[in-house]
């Protein structure tokens, strides 16, 4: 049998303690420590039968892990990285990767010099509806696709401002929600070459955007537009469509809709629409609904986790595909704050 690898969490917040959880029920994982300085890091730990450290240093010298999961608060991302990779020990780091691109680089620049593996926590990927899809639009059914509409529409309550740093800039939901949809539109159709975008805060009047419209234009010539508000009382976002949090309802609609000159595909249902014979639009649909396995992508991600460790295969989100995608949001800000058409080199 092979032996379970051993991860470290290091923060255990909100989504530190789903981490912590999910490691314990790993068969292939084993949970060694939890790494954080607040009291209730040491009432996890405990709960969770395993050393409670209050830095990584103090971990290290004391018992090393096979791998660790950061789920700090993002200023800390950076350094929680360059602290596992100068000990060389791999990372899955919770996005964003870094706050700015120039952190950024300099975080996977020294990952790659020194060989280390460096993961990003966009865990959606992992998700089987994710892999389907592309499956789908790889497969040719849907001819050459032309367009995608990507939607996060959901209303966040009044108390959910309550916490002072969620109105203030950087904390809008194209950098916390939107960064995953533009991490799944850049997995199904590649790189980005350039976006257009504008917000408003119309309603709130907070710092922070609370509605924003983005054109994509993809570099395969794929063209697309992503629209996300967190003002609007809505059932179209991943959270809402998926069933992936369980903290949210679930309904049966979906979020992303891809066009193609054969037929188009809806996302989550995994919905195709063609045309039965001629194509035309006097000419009645073909509507077939793709059945997947309903899997946790959290639970997939620490699994995938564990074999890059063992180097049994490549992430299949690296620490430079985090960073790629952080170009692409960090794009979409500068668009909005210059009005100006932004082109990704």
């Amino acid at each position: 049998m092979t032996q379970r690898v051993k991860l470290a969490v290091v923060g255990a917040g909100l989504i530190g303690k789903r981490h912590i959880q999910h490691v314990l029920a790993e068969p292939s994982a084993q949970l060694s420590a939890v790494v954080d300085p607040a009291p209730v890091g040491e009432t996890i730990a405990k709960e969770a039968g395993v050393k409670w450290f209050t830095s990584f240093a103090d971990m290290i010298a004391a018992d090393r892990p096979d791998g660790i999961i950061v789920a700090t608060p993002n200023p800390a991302h950076v350094q929680n990285g360059l602290e596992a990779i100068e000990v060389g020990v791999p990372a899955l780091i919770e996005k964003p990767i870094a706050d700015d691109i120039i952190s950024g680089e300099k975080l996977i620049a020294a990952a790659e010099a020194k060989g280390v593996p460096l993961l990003t926590g966009h865990h959606r990927r992992h998700n089987p509806v994710m892999h389907k899809a592309k499956e789908i639009i790889e497969s040719g059914k849907l001819g050459r696709v032309l367009v995608v509409n990507a939607m996060f529409w959901l209303f966040k309550p009044d108390d959910y401002f309550d916490i002072s740093w969620r109105r203030e800039r950087g904390a809008g939901p194209v950098f916390l929600n939107l960064i995953h949809d533009v991490d799944n539109l850049r997995y199904l159709f590649g790189d980005v070459a350039a976006v257009q975008a504008r917000e408003s805060n119309a309603v709130r009047g907070n710092a922070v955007e609370e509605t924003a419209v983005i054109l994509i234009e993809f570099k395969n010539g794929v063209l697309g537009t992503a629209t996300v508000s967190d003002a609007v009382v809505a059932p179209w976002s991943w959270e809402m469509t998926t069933g992936e949090n369980p903290a949210y309802p679930k309904t049966e609609q979906s979020c992303y809709m891809i066009g193609g000159t054969h037929g188009s595909l809806a996302v989550p249902s995994l919905e195709v629409w063609r045309n039965p014979g001629k194509r035309s639009w006097w000419e009645p649909f073909d509507q077939t609904r793709i059945e997947v396995d309903d899997e946790d992508p959290l639970v997939l991600q620490i699994r995938q986790f564990c074999k890059v460790i063992r180097r049994d295969e490549p992430p299949l989100v690296s620490g430079r595909e985090g960073l790629e995608t952080l170009r692409v949001v960090d794009a979409v800000k500068r668009s909005a704050a210059t009005g100006e058409r932004i082109e990704l080199n």
